[in-house]
């Protein structure tokens, strides 16, 4: 049966849809497929950028330490920015442009001024090595990667395919940490080209199970559909909360701890704030009690993070030292959120409550969001499709679409849905159904409520904390040893993490390799996240199916045994 939560949910989005309401739709095709569209949603991301930074002009949106800057501040520094992008550097409409970098005000504005030229904002991962960051770029031909210091050291000597590096840094206003955009000219001035919905609009990088990230290219409507599919969400709450009589703030604000390069902060937190009137405040590092201070400084309403982050913010020694009761959401996404935590967030925190949203990189962080009661009373779920865009259903092996509750792969249907893998038509042939559903590889079902409920993965995926790891990839890696015969790599649960990369190894005949020299020889080739928590050395050759393909599954179920035995 519907929750009246539910019932109340579909009766406000019913409402805010009819007679020419705020999320009116009309339709567009995609993949040979009608889907639903907001009729008045901006066409491409510059008009959606300059529309709300004027709706907003005077509102204070982001805090980076000392640096404060209202939404007509952020704006005319992009806008001068992308005229430098064009002038100066004659970035041509379509062109790749990657930003490698820590967080901060001025990633956020340099993501802005590139997409408002006509570039490509291309999010490389900024905990990638110096190989790893190269292969990302080349990958996808950047002309530009806009890099700090930090990063642009991890690639000194690396093959760039030509892309030239510019210097960005942080800490200090927009027109001086990204002078190098327009140090050869160009500025507010100069003319930027005119864009349509269709054109390229970013590429965000996705662990795919073969190995090496993918490239995912995504379209201006698609990404601006996806984050109004986010603004709508939100609306539907205000109104409820609205009408309920609760207080509404003066302004929502949001905590950005999660990496900007990620779906889960680029999307819902950084653009679906540009509408939604959000203050933004960065913090460059992941630290609770750090957070918990600027959630009480700066009276923050939303927190979003991986699983671990609001569970340790519950759990914290010093929380009681700090006033947290502004902020009343503590959302989660990237991995699922043991039931105890759900329950404990609640108990601990009681003026809010927790939220899970599931998405993926390749539909622009959307998909099935579950909230407050509803959370609560089904805490193992993703909860529904989000309403009106999206449609979710379970498919078999050939696409079809299954019957309510039985088994099957996810797969989701939205304009929001990015367009394919860059340069990689076969992985995005594989990636789509012939009438339009993303293949999501996670194994789940739908209840009689319509709430989806995620029970295994298809892919050799690790999420650890949000982050996906591709157990290929590190098998790849550590392959590179001359010591190691053969391995498998594969998930560990983990209370903190969710799960953790753990490795069985076997060397070739008379050869000796320890844990730490395994470990100090992975740090050379992968990012820290991808490296295994856990190591177990075999003196027998792995067990094998028919195929002669190592048994990852049974690999795993015995050292998971092994681990909470």
């Amino acid at each position: 049966m519907p929750s009246q939560l539910d019932l109340a949910i579909d009766a406000t989005i019913n409402r805010l849809m009819a007679n020419d309401g705020p999320l009116a739709v009309t339709y567009a095709e995609k993949n040979g497929v009608q889907m639903p569209v907001f009729a008045k949603a901006p066409g491409n991301m510059a008009d959606y950028f300059a529309f709300f930074c004027a709706t907003h002009a005077d509102k204070e949106f982001l805090v980076d330490g000392d640096i404060r800057l209202s939404f007509a501040e952020t704006y005319g520094a992009a806008r001068a920015l992308a005229g430098g992008l064009v002038e100066g550097h004659k970035l041509q409409k379509g062109e790749r442009v990657g930003i490698a970098a820590r967080n901060s005000a001025n990633w956020i504005i340099a993501y802005m001024a590139i997409v408002m030229a006509g570039g490509v904002a291309t999010l490389l991962n900024g905990w990638w090595q110096g190989g790893e960051l190269a292969e990302g770029i080349r990958m996808v031909g950047c002309r530009f990667v806009l890099a700090d210091e930090q990063r642009a050291a991890r690639m000194a000597g690396q093959d760039l395919g030509g892309c030239e590096l510019l210097i960005i840094n942080h800490d200090t206003l927009p027109l001086d940490g990204l002078s190098v955009l327009t140090a050869k000219g160009g500025g507010a001035a100069t003319a930027l080209p005119t864009l349509d919905p269709l054109d390229n609009a970013t590429i965000l990088y996705t662990s795919g199970s073969t190995g090496q990230s993918k490239g995912a290219v995504s379209d201006h409507r698609a990404v601006v559909q996806g984050a109004m599919s986010y603004v709508g969400q939100t609306l539907v709450f205000f109104e409820l909360m609205s009408a309920s009589g609760q207080a509404m703030p003066a302004q929502p604000s949001a905590l950005v701890n999660v990496p900007l390069f990620h779906v889960t902060a680029s999307i819902p937190l950084v653009l679906q704030s540009f509408a939604i009137g959000r203050k933004l405040v960065l913090m460059p590092k992941w630290d609770a009690e750090e957070a918990m201070r600027i959630i009480e400084k700066e009276r923050i309403t939303y927190f979003v993070g991986v699983p671990l982050m609001s569970i340790e913010l519950a759990t914290h020694p010093a929380r009681h030292k700090y006033d947290l009761t502004s902020c009343t959401a503590f959302a989660a996404g990237g991995a699922p959120r043991p039931v105890e935590h759900v329950k404990k967030i609640r108990k601990e925190m009681s003026w809010g409550y927790p939220l899970l949203g599931y998405g993926l990189t390749e539909t622009n962080g959307v998909g099935c969001g579950n909230f407050t009661d509803n959370y609560l009373e089904k805490p193992t779920s993703t909860g529904p499709a989000t309403k009106p865009l999206v449609e979710v259903q379970m498919l078999d092996d050939d696409g079809n679409v299954l019957p309510q509750g039985e088994r099957g792969e996810v797969g989701i249907r939205t304009i929001a849905n990015f367009n394919g893998y860059w340069n990689n038509e076969e992985a995005t042939r594989q990636a789509f159904t012939a009438d339009g559903f993303f293949r999501t590889g996670d194994i789940g079902y739908l209840d009689e409520d319509g709430y989806l409920f995620i029970v295994d993965r298809k892919k050799d995926i690790i999420i650890r904390g949000g982050e996906n790891i591709s157990c290929p990839e590190v098998e790849a890696a550590a392959y590179e040893h001359e010591s190691i015969a053969e391995l498998s790599v594969f998930g560990i649960a983990d209370d903190k993490y969710g799960e953790v990369p753990g490795i069985v190894y076997h060397t070739k005949d008379g050869v000796t390799l320890t844990e730490d020299e395994l470990k100090a020889f992975l740090a050379a080739r992968l990012a820290p996240f991808k490296i295994p928590v856990h190591f177990w050395q075999v003196a027998e050759p792995l067990p094998r199916l028919g195929t002669q393909k190592i048994d990852r599954v049974t690999l795993r179920r015995e050292y998971n045994a092994k681990i909470s035995g």
